[in-house]
């Protein structure tokens, strides 16, 4: 398909159609996999929560070791074909998923869902950005960057009214979902687009081996050390082995002509803070939403669909805030905003954890903190998001974006492994109840430790000019040193 100047509307309208679906069901994904959670586990013999982590962090470890990969791919086969490739390996892993007969088809199946999940979010916004008017193009990245808050707040309920249904369902309506987002695809999206003549070189794919076995091994330590013990050997060795793999990846990136991760890039002031607050808000995020699951379905009894209304007013609240938070910013500043931000969350889960028992109202107790983590997220993430892609020079804004979203991905792994590690094996109300407090304490402190990296926010950025060519030119002496 030609877009040309007369069927422009027409053909940025399709392909937002198409672009959207597909982003969409990625976000929704990660919700309604929450949910469902408990559920798997009991489908599968009452699997324990340290297993059924697997679910969660298995998908985010494989995705985010392959963004920026992805993108590379992507400039050299061009955005229509990485996309839709992506969009159907994404459908069939979910048929996968739905199809697994225990706990490790199901991790491994969402092994394959993150390949595809990676290969098609770096191209989504690209795709729609190649047929849309110059003068309408921020339009274009915010309708799509809210497609995220849609999905948050639809995925609680979503997510508990499909595991009425059979916990299967979750991946299930992915399928409809994927099939009609490519059949759409094939005919109106551009091609070959802006990518497909640029024959990039690939990133260094053992660099992103290397990513992938220190968050795995991190991620292991974290979740198994309450059964294997905190000073054992295996837990201290999977602990090491992560620091090892960690500042082996840092020392080739920096000598590699095209690594994961520029190293250069962490030297802008803002884009390192940024980026830092990022990953560390996502880890108090990812145990937030996990924790009130588990909380709502395992402490209090509720069904899915009941706890899915249970924590939808906290999503629910993220777009409009997000939305409306652009004259705070221009009057505050973005790191004073994005640090009440962080902090208004931290404020919510420590009410949890002062409320929170076996026998308190819903209304006293979780609900405020749930209202409290929806403001804080709209007024912090979207604003760390814009402060990241504004600090770096055009020329690395989609290796700038990568690098972000890895390291929320990185966050959720981390999130996730936090709190179940916490959580251990608890028996007993009272003692369950203790663990879910220290737990909120780990998350709050994750939250105001995000907190604190936005600090150097609150400096005067330097001239635009001079901070992006600086930027430019140690990259491109990296590459020219590592050949």
């Amino acid at each position: 398909m030609t877009v040309g100047i007369s069927n422009r509307p027409l053909a940025s309208r399709a392909v937002f159609a198409t672009v959207a679906a597909a982003v969409f069901m990625s976000n929704l994904d990660l919700f309604i996999v929450n949910a469902a959670l408990p559920a798997i586990g009991r489908s599968f013999g009452g699997s324990g929560l340290g297993s059924l982590s697997w679910v969660l962090n298995g998908y985010a470890i494989v995705f985010a070791a392959l963004l920026v990969v992805a993108g590379r791919v992507a400039d050299r086969s061009g955005h229509k074909r990485v996309f839709l490739t992506g969009l159907a390996v994404f459908t069939l892993a979910s048929v996968g998923c739905a199809l697994a007969p225990n706990v490790g088809t199901l991790v491994a199946a969402r092994l394959v869902q993150a390949v595809g999940a990676a290969l098609l979010m770096p191209t989504s916004l690209a795709l729609l950005l190649d047929t849309t008017a110059p003068e309408k193009r921020a339009g274009a990245v915010r309708a799509w960057a809210s497609i995220g808050g849609i999905a948050a707040g639809l995925g609680p309920v979503a997510g508990g009214l499909l595991v009425e249904a059979g916990w299967h369902w979750v991946f299930i309506v992915n399928v409809p979902v994927g099939v009609a987002a490519f059949v759409l695809g094939v005919r109106v999206l551009p091609s070959p687009g802006r990518a497909g003549t640029e024959k990039s070189p690939l990133p260094d794919l053992f660099g992103a081996a290397l990513l992938t076995g220190s968050i795995a091994m991190l991620a292991l330590g974290l979740i198994k050390a309450p059964d294997w013990g905190w000073v054992s050997a295996r837990t201290l060795g999977g602990l090491a082995a992560a620091v090892l793999l960690g500042v082996w990846f840092v020392l080739r990136s920096a000598r590699h002509p095209v690594p994961i991760v520029e190293l250069p890039l962490l030297r802008v002031p803002a884009f390192a803070s940024a980026a830092a607050a990022l990953t560390l808000f996502t880890i108090a995020f990812a145990g937030m939403l996990l924790g009130a699951v588990l909380w709502c379905q395992g402490v209090w009894g509720y069904s899915a669909l009941r706890t899915g209304f249970a924590i939808a007013p906290g999503p629910l609240l993220v777009p409009p805030v997000a939305l409306r938070i652009g004259p705070a910013v221009a009057r505050f500043g973005a790191g004073r905003v994005a640090l009440a931000g962080s902090v208004v969350f931290a404020a919510g889960i420590l009410w949890w954890a002062a409320t929170l028992d076996t026998g308190s109202a819903y209304a006293a107790s979780l609900l405020p903190g749930m209202m409290l983590t929806g403001l804080g997220v709209g007024m912090t993430l979207p604003v760390l998001t814009g402060v990241s892609a504004a600090a770096l020079p055009p020329a690395r804004f989609a290796t700038g974006s990568a690098i972000t979203s890895m390291g929320r991905q990185i966050g959720a792994v981390l999130g996730v492994a936090i709190l179940v590690g916490v959580l251990g094996t608890a028996e007993g109300a009272g003692h369950t109840v203790a663990a879910f407090r220290h737990g909120w304490y780990a998350v709050a402190a994750a939250a105001l430790l995000a907190a604190c990296a936005t600090l150097p926010l609150f400096r005067k950025p330097r001239p635009a000019a001079s901070e992006p060519t600086a930027v430019a030119e140690d990259v491109e002496s990296a590459r020219a040193g590592a050949a």
